[in-house]
């Protein structure tokens, strides 16, 4: 195998090249009081999408069960953005990134990237995709190593931290749980709303199911209340699902697939189980001798009534199945 291209990496005791930052745009504090006509007519620059729809500058909880593919998500958003490629089925602009791969070692690293970056005759430059595998933990020294980072880039957009375990702070004695998660990561969406950066949290989720996705989140509801945006990578009957939420993005459920390394979105997560019922309806219909009703075929698919007699009348409109008699079901043309 060809050798990869050359990509900077930073272990403990190897500083970051100093270069002179070409868009230092740290913000002044705007938390101070404003008369609402003041307000009114500021004008601010558009909010800034690394990932369209799915990362936009401040912190993103990118949350999901162990072995789910979290770490190759992360992965796949780095290549993208340090490229110029793909990611979810979005181009991304080209920019500088940093990942902060702390539960990985440059050889897991080297083997992972090998797998994406396939085949390697089509290998794109990969020189401003940073890597590394040890930091500080939060209020330790981790901003800090952030921002020396930002300095020496020339376009920094994207950071991501896998996982936040490896760089949370300890728990002060007296703090009750949701302040402890609270305070835990907004130095980290304080510091990526200053410098107008999408920084992605790479997280666990409970082992209890939720209702709501948010609540699937391990910890209290101080962490995705801290966060500007959350994304939730989760595995149904239906197949793997991403859920996001937040300030700046709209809500989304995708369903997806995941290849080799890869994520791709199929398409929202209704609109998939949708067409797959329908293509068991289909098959059920196809194989039968004579006309179904509604209660046979949901029998027969293991799906509930209601939905099926729904899809049916769906693609009665779409001409892919007749109605013949009352309730009667068969094949268009058979």
């Amino acid at each position: 195998m060809a050798p990869l291209p050359k990509i900077k990496t930073s272990e403990p005791g190897e500083p970051f090249v100093k270069l002179e930052a070409a868009n230092d745009n740290k913000a002044s504090p705007d938390s101070g009081p404003i008369n609402a006509e003041a307000l009114l007519g500021m004008d601010f620059p558009p909010v800034n999408y690394v990932v369209q729809d799915y990362v936009a500058e401040g912190l993103t909880i990118l949350a999901g069960r162990p072995k789910l593919g979290k770490s190759w998500m992360a992965l796949g958003f780095c290549v993208a953005v340090a490229t110029g490629g793909t990611t979810l089925g979005v181009e991304c602009e080209q920019g500088d990134v940093l990942y902060l791969a702390l539960e990985d070692n440059r050889r897991r690293l080297q083997d992972r990237l090998r797998v994406v970056l396939t085949p390697p005759q089509v290998r794109p430059d990969m020189s401003r995709l940073t890597l590394q595998t040890r930091s500080a933990r939060i209020g330790s020294g981790l901003i800090e190593e952030l921002d020396a980072w930002r300095k020496s880039s020339e376009d920094p957009k994207l950071i991501i931290i896998d996982t936040l375990s490896m760089v949370r702070p300890p728990k002060k004695g007296n703090q009750d749980a949701y302040a402890a998660d609270y305070d835990a990561i907004s130095p980290l969406q304080q510091y990526a709303s200053e410098h107008r950066l999408a920084l992605v949290v790479v997280h666990h989720v409970r082992k209890a199911e939720a209702e709501d996705p948010l609540e699937a989140v391990s910890g209290t509801n101080g962490l995705t209340g801290a966060a500007d945006t959350t994304l939730v990578l989760n595995r149904t009957a239906d197949g793997p699902k991403l859920y996001g939420r937040g300030r700046d993005i709209e809500e989304i459920e995708k369903a997806l697939r995941f290849d080799k390394g890869v994520w791709t979105v199929l398409g929202d997560a209704d609109d998939v189980k949708r067409s797959d019922q329908r293509r068991k309806i289909l098959e059920i219909l196809t194989e039968a001798t004579y006309a179904l009703s509604p209660t046979e075929i949901a029998k027969e698919a293991g799906m509930k009534e209601g939905n099926v007699k729904y899809l049916l009348r769906q693609m009665v409109k779409a001409g892919e199945i007749e109605k013949v008699g009352y309730g009667q079901y068969k094949l268009a043309g058979r």
